[in-house]
């Protein structure tokens, strides 16, 4: 029995490309490789866009870091501003004026049907205990009331208040024609002394040296002057000397607000 010879099966030189790579086309070799097999499982990669999270954290802490440098600037300015207001009172010691009524007299008293004429002559002594500061005053605007009742207003004009110095002020008080209530006018007939208080408004400043500061409002409120009324048959009473203390108050304009 002759025996038959099989040709042996020969590698192809020129494998075709999809066989030779592994294509995409084509299903992957047995067995597959680590890097076929994560290639195929991997999910294509895309770009995210940046996060509104991240976006949110960068505002708050630039504005946080902004809140902290404006904090810091305030605290310093106020820092500054105390050490100038203490070097400021070591070298000047400043004072407030003071002011007091001196003599006052209510010189005529008319009521007639329900309406009020008036003249009242008034004296104000103005001090000024500073030794380094002068007082520079604006027109100064005066009224007198008696239970809230306006009773004369009057001026004095501007002046130079100079250290250590003390200045009478001299004016007349006066009101004519005002209508009151009846029972307001009857009220004041019967009465021989007549309670008064006295207000003073105007703005001041201060000039040290050759420097002069901002004028800011001034109210001088004087309390507790009693004042003879005049009698009828036209005697003129005499001056009287209240010597009456007042209470200076600054008034201050932040806004629409008056401090």
């Amino acid at each position: 029995m002759a025996d038959r010879v099989y040709p042996s099966a020969k590698p192809n030189p020129h494998p075709p490309p999809a066989a030779a790579n592994g294509a995409a086309g084509g299903p992957p070799s047995f067995p597959a490789t680590k890097a076929q097999m994560y290639g195929a499982t991997r999910p294509a990669y895309r770009p995210q866009p940046p996060s509104k999270q991240r976006r949110r954290r960068s505002r708050r802490s630039c504005c946080c870091a902004c809140c902290l440098w404006l904090t810091l600037v305030i605290v310093a300015l106020i820092l500054l501003a105390a050490i100038a207001g203490g070097v400021f009172y070591v070298l000047y010691r400043p004072h407030r004026p003071s002011f007091s009524v001196s003599s006052l007299r209510l010189s005529t008293l008319n009521l007639t049907s329900n309406h009020l004429s008036s003249r009242i002559d008034l004296s104000v002594t103005a001090r000024n205990p500073n030794r380094k500061l002068v007082f520079l005053y604006d027109p100064i605007y005066i009224s007198a009331s008696s239970n809230d009742v306006d009773v004369g207003d009057g001026s004095i004009p501007a002046f130079t208040h100079d250290t250590k110095n003390t200045t009478i002020l001299k004016t007349t008080l006066s009101s004519s024609s005002q209508s009151l209530d009846s029972s307001i006018a009857s009220d004041l007939k019967k009465k021989t002394t007549l309670p008064l208080e006295i207000d003073l408004e105007t703005k001041a400043g201060v000039k040290i040296g050759s420097l002069k500061t901002k004028k800011i409002g001034i109210r001088v409120s004087c309390s507790g002057i009693n004042v003879a009324v005049p009698k009828p048959k036209g005697k003129t009473p005499s001056a009287s000397s209240p010597d009456a203390s007042c209470k200076v108050k600054i008034r201050i304009k932040i806004w629409k607000w008056t401090v």
